[in-house]
């Protein structure tokens, strides 16, 4: 994996981070690396390739978010229209590159040495649909986690555009707290702060990668493009963080007893 951004993010962007609560990390897949990745993506969706421990859920197609397709472990049909795919850490390619060196350095800065990944996973707009996902923080009751992860990569696969459902954000909204603990933005509250004065559309390009907070408010509408919205979130916290339900630890992604892609 390529790291032309490592050794070159300064506390500029660091605080850019701070103040802001994202910032823009630059192209950190080269064009073949891309290109693997998305080849790996229509392979999973498509029962070419099965990876073990992947789930999968299918895309509503619409502004309904509460009535989404129920996950299944490995694809419930041959399409390229599912919503997420999520436990891509299982898989050797995804998880080359959520171990980048970029993503090192940023991890040990804001968390510490041993770090582990709530969630990783792979998120779709198909083409000329989606599902539009509401203004929300990331964070909830219903994670199951004893401490609230801060960051979050997330990398585009495909443009992110207005056209085609580019993340929105309310910049600084990180500094506001948790507002709702079921995940949501109020509508009380979105009329307070994602008002479109204080909302900006995150278009990236292909192969770029954003460092967000996961108490930003942001939100994504539907794709009115012929091509499809891809992109990978990852959000990474403490290896020390168990799940509330069972006690048990997250995978490791970085630090003592990491996940090590098998050698081929």
């Amino acid at each position: 994996m390529i790291s032309s951004l490592l050794g070159l993010f300064e506390e500029t962007h660091h605080s850019h981070f701070d103040e802001h609560g994202y910032v823009v990390l630059g192209r950190l897949l080269s064009g073949g690396e891309l290109s693997d990745l998305r080849r790996r993506t229509d392979d999973l969706m498509m029962g070419r390739v099965t990876i073990p421990g992947v789930a999968f859920q299918l895309d509503g197609k619409g502004d309904n978010y509460g009535k989404l397709e129920k996950r299944t472990f490995g694809p419930s049909e041959h399409t390229l229209d599912y919503r997420r795919i999520d436990e891509l850490h299982n898989d050797p390619l995804y998880l080359s590159y959520m171990q980048h060196p970029v993503f090192r350095q940023l991890t040990r800065r804001y968390i510490g040495e041993d770090v582990s990944i709530f969630r990783s996973m792979f998120m779709n707009k198909p083409a000329s649909g989606g599902t539009e996902l509401p203004w929300h923080q990331d964070v909830g009751e219903g994670w199951g986690l004893d401490t609230t992860p801060a960051t979050t990569v997330w990398t585009a696969l495909d443009d992110a555009t207005v056209e085609s459902g580019c993340m929105q954000i309310a910049p600084g909204s990180h500094k506001l707290g948790i507002l709702n603990a079921r995940h949501f933005v109020s509508e009380k509250d979105q009329a307070k702060y994602c008002t479109p004065d204080k909302v900006i559309d995150l278009e990236v390009e292909a192969g770029e990668a954003v460092l967000i907070h996961n108490l930003t408010i942001h939100r994504s509408g539907l794709n009115t493009t012929d091509e499809p919205r891809r992109a990978l979130s990852v959000a990474y916290m403490d290896a020390a963080t168990r799940n509330t339900r069972n006690g048990d630890p997250f995978p490791i992604i970085f630090g003592k007893d990491a996940l090590r892609p098998p050698v081929e």
